[in-house]
């Protein structure tokens, strides 16, 4: 949770520099993209850290990385090696966590057997 975590920090400490990339990237309303992007990151990984609502938690950190990767690291755009691997990278990265974060996702829907988490999950029988 830490990455998730440092990440929104990261959108709020350097909204100007991340704004700008968005524009580059032709993200439509950059700069409310990148703050609410801090703001989910940080509910998320702060609701499955604590584990209030952390299958929520988790769902949103999906809905969060998945457009994040095709919209902000199409590295199959790229024409310059070097910006096509570091974007290449990024994407992957954003998917897999997305992938980690849709696990935990499933885990938190057997609450029960973990006994790790404060409330119940908000997603049962799924």
């Amino acid at each position: 949770m830490v990455v998730f975590l440092g990440s929104a920090v990261g959108h709020f400490m350097q909204t100007d520099a991340m704004t700008a990339y968005a524009q580059i990237r032709g993200l439509p309303l950059a700069r409310v993209s990148v703050l609410a992007g801090g703001v989910v990151l940080a509910v998320g990984g702060l609701s499955v850290l604590l584990g209030v609502w952390a299958d929520l938690g988790a769902l949103l950190l999906v809905i969060m990385l998945v457009p994040t990767a095709f919209l902000m690291h199409q590295f199959w755009r790229e024409t310059d090696p070097q910006a096509k691997q570091g974007e290449m990278i990024h994407f992957n990265k954003d998917l897999s966590l997305a992938g980690a974060s849709l696990m935990l996702f499933a885990f938190f829907g057997h609450v029960d057997e973990l006994g790790s988490t404060i409330t119940a999950p908000l997603f049962t029988g799924l």
